[in-house]
């Protein structure tokens, strides 16, 4: 797909989620464009993530912060935090679903009340819940990860020809030791290679925002910079291309 004519609408400023007393304000791909998972993955490719039906980029004025990042699946090795990781969560099944029902919805309120008390998405909206998690034009999976009969997590993943597409993750609060956000990417990470796909992408990394900081864990990682996509290792030489 040619991104070179693409009309993109210009949202409106706001406070940025991640760098504090920044603007931040994105571009979206205008609503008339027929998207299907392969066009979105020529999109993702180009610095583009979705949030519900839409796609859109970061588009802020003087700041370039938001990089997009992928795992190189074929290339990854878990190091020793993840693999403990992995042994702690060794008896979690995972299931994919393709829909979203009512305990996933009370566990992602659950989430948001315990880690984003002020992040501006509201626990109790059940709509806005399934707008922006789900996808009419994309393929779209619910990985739910149980312990017997416990939900102990649910990952929203988008396939596209090129990998996964980590869209979101929640899961219980009352278990930091378990590490489930960690485990949830490694288990996508895994699948795709056991599938044979190249990357998975996880979306945006900004150099000073704790919320990103872990997405540098799972090298080796590229980084999408003016001059294109390119692998980096080391948290230091990370932040230093980032920032370029």
């Amino acid at each position: 797909m040619s991104l070179q004519n693409l009309r993109l609408l210009l949202g409106a400023s706001h406070l940025c989620g991640y760098l504090p007393q920044r603007a931040a304000r994105s571009a979206f791909v205008d609503p008339a464009l027929k998207l299907d998972p392969g066009t979105y993955g020529s999109l993702l490719d180009s610095g583009f993530r979705r949030s519900g039906d839409y796609a859109y980029r970061p588009m802020c004025v003087g700041c370039r912060a938001c990089r997009s990042v992928r795992v190189a699946v074929e290339d990854f090795n878990p190091n020793r935090s993840q693999r403990r990781c992995l042994h702690r969560n060794a008896g979690v099944r995972l299931r994919v679903l393709n829909r979203l029902d009512d305990e996933h919805y009370e566990l992602y309120r659950a989430y948001l009340t315990a880690r984003h008390p002020d992040g501006g998405m509201d626990p109790d909206d059940g709509e806005a819940f399934r707008e922006f998690l789900g996808c009419g034009w994309g393929t779209t999976e619910f990985w739910e990860l149980r312990e017997g009969a416990k939900l102990l997590a649910v990952s929203v993943v988008d396939r596209v020809p090129r990998g996964f597409s980590a869209v979101y993750t929640f899961f219980d609060p009352k278990l930091p030791k378990r590490g489930l956000g960690t485990y949830a990417i490694l288990r996508q990470v895994l699948a795709a290679r056991d599938e044979g796909l190249p990357y998975l992408y996880l979306g945006y990394w900004v150099a000073g925002s704790d919320k990103m900081d872990y997405k540098k864990n799972f090298q080796p990682l590229e980084i999408l910079l003016p001059s294109g996509w390119s692998r980096i290792a080391g948290g230091e030489a990370f932040a230093d291309n980032a920032a370029s």
